[in-house]
């Protein structure tokens, strides 16, 4: 008997680990349900009802495969061990399969189960299976990991043209086995259910999401470029969510966009090829936190701006999180996050420079209440886009390169229609002056919209002196957008 245990791969097709358990002989699932880990972890309750809700979907799928889906309890993932040797031996499995999985706690609590079963005489396989290189295998020529993503893009292109990453085949019905499926909670105590409305934007299952990819690749792919920093226009895939819980891989996604763009990835369609290297942009987040384990410890990627002078401000902090800055702009992104579970990628940049730069307060503080508010959280991606607005990162922004988020609203949301969307208290106001009431002076602002809690030229200079003074400089020059 074959034991696949499913973590971020919530999936029928394309999953490494499923197919391989199936081949092998009878499989059964499982599902550790782990809320302690979630709650250490900052895991959103929107993400915890998406994932509920996708498990329920493949459980069904399963089960049509006589494939029954166990859930068991392991509070945290120190228990998993345990958890998987009783299962095993009341089941007598022979060979436990797992997708691998790169968050540094992620890896010890693979290798802490593996070393429990293989003691009892289990065998332990797990499958690369949830990105498009394998971490390590694409490094520099001194044999590190990538710092820069263009250096990292250019050697992904090369293996590309030679070895396209194949999709793996579904499995097969097996014969019905003595074991039945286990049900599905609904909730999870500590998670609040979320709002009917919020769930209805990200319905479940593999068919949702392979009708989105396949939407996105048939009618939009080919706008993505033009549109894609435009958040009132459906310029992204809204696939961020389903590819979080594995509910679609990235393989999926690459073959998806290869054949809206003739097989090419680096030319043809500018659209596709700018998808393609978001999809990249994924992988290479993840490489860093296989090759750079402090990222998963809440430690900067350059040590040396562990140095930098971030400020105890709770109230400015409260402020940004409640969507009460006085800016539209970053107020209607806050607002969006906070209703829809999800925030557009080019104000996810905005607000988070905002938030380490303008009012100087520690990119950590803003990396977690995204993780508790994102229906798409993902420790990589979250963290390596939170690190390079605040000049933290690999790949990092300069620090002296600051969004200024009137400039961005203007240049981004010209006729205020997103701005206008969530923030309807100002949608009187004309294109010019939605991006910033204040300049109408309080006879003309509107009653009930705060004043900027912040002037950004000062704030600025404030952030470029505090990164000025760290020991090391990180870049020379001046500037910003």
């Amino acid at each position: 008997m074959q034991l696949i245990w499913l973590r971020s791969d919530l999936r029928l097709h394309d999953n490494t680990a499923l197919s391989a358990a199936a081949q092998r002989g009878p499989t059964v699932a499982v599902y550790l349900l782990s809320p302690e880990q979630w709650q250490a972890h900052d895991d959103a309750p929107c993400k915890i009802d998406f994932w509920l809700r996708n498990l329920q979907s493949l459980s069904t799928a399963l089960g049509q495969l006589n494939i029954p889906l166990l859930v068991r309890s392991a509070a945290t993932w120190d228990q998993a061990p345990q958890v998987l040797l009783e299962l095993c031996r009341q089941l007598q499995i022979r060979t436990l399969h797992f997708n691998q999985e790169y968050g540094i706690h992620e890896s010890r609590r693979d290798a802490a189960v593996a070393r429990v079963l293989e003691k009892a005489g289990i065998s332990v396989q797990g499958h690369f299976d949830q990105l498009l290189f394998k971490p390590g295998s694409v490094l520099t020529k001194s044999g590190g990991y990538f710092q820069v993503f263009s250096q990292f893009r250019k050697v992904c292109y090369s293996r590309l043209h030679t070895a396209l990453p194949v999709l793996v085949s579904a499995p097969g019905g097996q014969m019905p086995l003595s074991i039945s499926a286990d049900p599905l909670p609904g909730q999870i105590e500590g998670f609040p259910t979320p709002k009917p409305a919020l769930r209805e934007l990200w319905p479940a299952g593999e068919d949702e999401a392979q009708a989105r990819l396949e939407r996105f690749a048939d009618e939009q792919i080919h706008y993505y470029q033009g549109e894609r920093d435009f958040p009132a226009k459906p310029g992204t895939s809204q696939l961020s969510p389903y590819l979080a819980a594995g509910v679609i891989s990235p393989r999926q996604c690459l073959h998806a966009a290869l054949r809206s763009n003739r097989g090419e990835f680096e030319s043809g369609n500018p659209g596709a090829v700018t998808w393609i290297n978001e999809l990249l942009w994924r992988d290479f987040y993840k490489h860093i936190l296989a090759g750079y384990p402090r990222v998963s410890r809440h430690r900067a990627f350059r040590p040396e701006t562990e140095a930098v002078k971030w400020r105890d401000a709770p109230e400015e902090l409260a402020a940004w999180q409640e969507a009460r800055t006085g800016l539209p702009i970053i107020d209607a992104a806050m607002r969006q996050l906070l209703e829809t579970g999800w925030m557009h990628n080019r104000l996810r940049m905005v607000v988070a420079m905002f938030l380490t730069k303008n009012l100087l307060i520690d990119w950590r503080e803003g990396e977690r209440f995204f993780m508790r508010h994102l229906i798409d959280g993902d420790l990589a991606a979250n963290n390596g886009g939170w690190q390079w607005s605040a000049s933290t990162g690999t790949d990092a922004a300069p620090y002296f390169r600051i969004f200024n988020p009137v400039s961005q609203s203007q240049k981004f949301d010209s006729e205020g229609r997103f701005i206008k969307h969530w923030l309807p208290q100002l949608a009187g106001l004309n294109k010019k002056d939605i991006h910033n009431p204040a300049t109408l002076g309080g006879l003309f602002g509107v009653a009930d919209y705060p004043a900027p809690m912040v002037d950004l030229s000062r704030s600025r200079e404030r952030a470029l002196a505090a990164f000025k003074a760290l020991p090391s400089r990180l870049d020379a020059g001046a500037g910003d957008e």
